[in-house]
């Protein structure tokens, strides 16, 4: 008995549902070439039903040949849930990272507004944002906000000299920090 080829339409249907992807590998074109595979062998009595079809690449499809599969691929429910919550999960980690960038940016210009007082409002160089971002990132705030405070006492008169001179106050607290006890 000679068996019959799939249609070019029930092939364009199961690369369809299966997104043009090897359900196998996760290959696809132009990479690989996409072939429609039985999921239980022709020999071993699996139909041409699209339910038992599935998509492969060439070497998945000639890798399994005609073995039945002890594993059926990941049904179209389970990879739709999956990427539901593979985007849920990118939600979640982008909320975590924005709160993380807001609380940068709200240190940043509490400790430029002791430095600077109203530079929240009125702006700060660029230079300065950078320096004060970095100094964060190293020292604990407290410490920068301290700095800061030093900086604001001794130097009250004049904004650059002020600002000098709390960057060498940070920098001493780091070099102290990184030389230890």
């Amino acid at each position: 008995m000679s068996r019959v080829a799939l249609s070019k339409k029930v092939r364009f249907e199961v690369f369809k549902r299966d997104k043009f992807e090897c359900q196998y590998c996760g290959a696809h074109p132009p990479d690989v070439v996409l072939e429609v595979d039985h999921i239980i062998s022709v020999r071993d009595g699996g139909s041409d039903d699209i339910e038992n079809l599935i998509t492969a690449c060439f070497g998945c499809n000639r890798g399994k040949g005609a073995e039945d599969l002890t594993v059926l691929p990941q049904s179209l429910a389970d990879k739709a849930a999956e990427v539901a919550e593979r985007e849920e999960q990118i939600s979640a980690y982008r909320e975590i990272m924005q709160a993380r960038l807001d609380r940068i940016e709200d240190d940043l210009w509490e400790v430029a507004d002791v430095l600077q007082p109203k530079s929240s409002e009125e702006g700060l160089r660029r230079d300065w944002m950078r320096s004060i971002k970095r100094f964060n990132e190293l020292l604990d705030h407290h410490e920068v906000m301290e700095a800061a405070d030093i900086a604001l006492t001794r130097k009250p008169f004049s904004a650059p000299q002020r600002f000098k001179y709390f960057c060498g106050i940070c920098w001493n607290k780091i070099k102290a920090k990184d030389e230890g006890p």
